[in-house]
């Protein structure tokens, strides 16, 4: 995946004509008192627990590939769950909020959070779908302060303004749900 995403920003920077930056994924742990989530986007094969939080499913590259294992990706909101790529992290975590009542709000957005295509801009945002689409979305439509949340300098973080962008487009933020509304049933 590292190899694909640098080979990925080289095109782009190619193309747009500018020096190649350091690309970020993101995902989000989200405590509530003393219940830690782990929300993010990654492939359906890429986790054999059975109870990993899983609330949505998509389609990776197009719509058909969806129905393989290989070409699906899976939201997860995991009740103290891993970030399998959290050693390969820079730098440390960046906080966004002390706000109990935003990290409750951004759970309860997590089973709402659209099913787009990976890769692609099927949503007409103007940048593909991805895991950086994702996190903006949920930060966004639970009411954080989207101006201080950047990446770091000297990179960047493809499909960051899809997820602003459709958060613009949907109505106002939920209302708040209980803190384990994100978990699935059963």
């Amino acid at each position: 995946m590292r190899w694909n995403g640098r080979a990925f920003e080289m095109l782009v920077a190619h193309h747009e004509h500018r020096e190649v930056w350091d690309l970020y994924h993101s995902a989000l742990e989200v405590m509530v008192g003393p219940d830690r989530f782990v929300i993010e986007m990654t492939p359906v094969w890429g986790n054999g627990a059975t109870d990993r939080g899983v609330v949505r499913v998509g389609a990776v590259g197009a719509r058909w590939l969806g129905g393989s294992r290989l070409f699906r990706y899976e939201v997860r909101c995991w009740r103290d769950g891993q970030i399998g790529d959290v050693a390969e992290a820079t730098g440390r975590p960046e906080y966004v909020s002390r706000d109990r009542s935003q990290a409750q709000a951004l759970l309860a957005c997590v089973p709402q959070v659209p099913a787009a295509t990976w890769g692609r801009d099927e949503l007409g945002t103007g940048e593909m779908w991805n895991s950086n689409s994702l996190v903006a979305w949920l930060l966004a439509r639970s009411g954080h302060d989207m101006a201080t949340v950047v990446p770091p300098s000297g990179g960047r973080a493809p499909g960051w303004n899809a997820g602003l962008v459709l958060a613009g487009r949907d109505s106002p933020p939920i209302a708040v749900l209980d803190h384990g509304a994100c978990l699935p049933s059963g």
